[in-house]
């Protein structure tokens, strides 16, 4: 008997053993980037951006083109944790390139674009979508050790493509809602802000790339959503035009109106709210199309009681940028869960 309560005994301290190693090691590798980070420009941008031009801009959550009409997601209460093997984000990839190059916008925002991730096989996405000017920022660079089979080593973030050159970029982290141990394994979500000079001012165009927390209880939505109205509302007010686009993993104001959530037991969305921008400002999205689907079955646009859309992806404009029109794109997912938005604006000649 005390033969069996020992060896109970030293497995159990073994298993605990484990498990603080397990931790110290996520602890110690944990991706602490700064407040505030200087990126790296790639590229040459051979293009000019003026004041009362017209700008064609892209957004799109690219799923790292591994989310296409053939796929479910297990946090959505799918099954899958990656993509089904390499030949699929390939075959993904090169329907997001064709679409996205086929005309080239003047600037493209994309989210979820792997460098180097187990659920990508490893593939660098931000080089094989890369053109002209191009600002990168990780808002996720971690081990992921769930569920089973693991997801792995995950390398991506926010890629930012100009045509005109990019003059300089900020990774400009956001408050993470998550506590000690999640966090260690989670998104470090951010703001990529991308300069890109006026020729014939000396004020800058500003692109603010973003991808705001998903699968959190509320708060860090919130948090993030305030510190990116501060920060666009500073750099309007040095004079500068800005354009924040993205997946904001809320619902546009009007939005739940046409596409309810009916299935909320399987995803909570937050919502934007109309009265959220200072004065002057505005969203600029599309209601006549869905931007993004839920990732809990593959996509079958026939079972419209299992089948979720949302409208989470857009724009926000400074006074200054006024909006020609603005169309999500629709593309039936078959690429990522969700479909590019593409905005069309003129730089007012007036500067504020």
């Amino acid at each position: 008997m005390k033969k069996a309560v020992k060896i109970i005994l030293i497995v159990f301290l073994a298993l605990l053993l484990l498990v603080a190693l397990v931790l110290f090691f996520f602890t110690v590798t944990e991706y602490r980037p700064a407040a505030q980070e200087s990126v790296e420009i790639n590229g040459t941008g051979t293009g000019t951006v003026s004041t009362g031009d017209e700008l064609d801009i892209v957004t799109w959550n690219i799923g790292y083109a591994g989310l296409g009409s053939a796929s479910d997601f297990f946090m959505d209460g799918g099954t899958n944790v990656r993509a089904a093997d390499e030949a699929t984000v390939r075959e993904y990839l090169s329907g997001i390139q064709n679409y996205l190059y086929s005309d080239t916008p003047d600037v493209i925002m994309l989210q979820e674009a792997d460098v180097n991730s187990a659920r990508s096989y490893g593939i660098n996405e931000t080089e094989a979508l890369s053109s002209g000017s191009t600002a990168f920022a990780y808002n996720f660079n971690a081990f992921v050790p769930y569920p089973l089979p693991m997801i792995g080593s995950v390398r991506s973030g926010l890629l930012t493509v100009s045509q005109a050159a990019i003059e300089s970029a900020d990774r400009l982290s956001l408050p993470c809602p998550f506590s000690w141990p999640v966090r260690t394994v989670n998104l470090k979500r951010c703001l990529l802000a991308s300069y890109i000079p006026l020729a014939d001012s000396d004020h800058y165009l500003v692109m603010v790339n973003l991808h705001l927390e998903a699968y959190d209880s509320g708060e860090g939505k919130i948090a993030q959503t305030k510190q990116l109205r501060e920060f666009i509302q500073s750099e309007y007010e040095k004079g500068n035009y800005v354009i924040a686009g993205g997946d904001f993993n809320q619902a546009f104001p009007g939005s739940l109106d046409v596409y309810p959530n009916t299935h909320p037991d399987l995803w909570e969305i937050g919502t934007l709210e109309s009265d959220l921008l200072p004065d002057g400002w505005n969203f600029a999205y599309d209601l006549s199309s869905p931007s993004c689907r839920l990732l809990n079955q593959p996509l079958d646009e026939s079972d419209t009681e299992n089948t979720q859309y949302y409208v989470i992806d857009g724009f926000i404009t400074s006074p200054n940028v006024e909006l020609v029109d603005v169309q999500t794109v629709d593309l039936h997912f078959a690429y990522s869960d969700h479909d590019p938005v593409r905005l069309r604006v003129v730089l007012s000649a007036t500067e504020n």
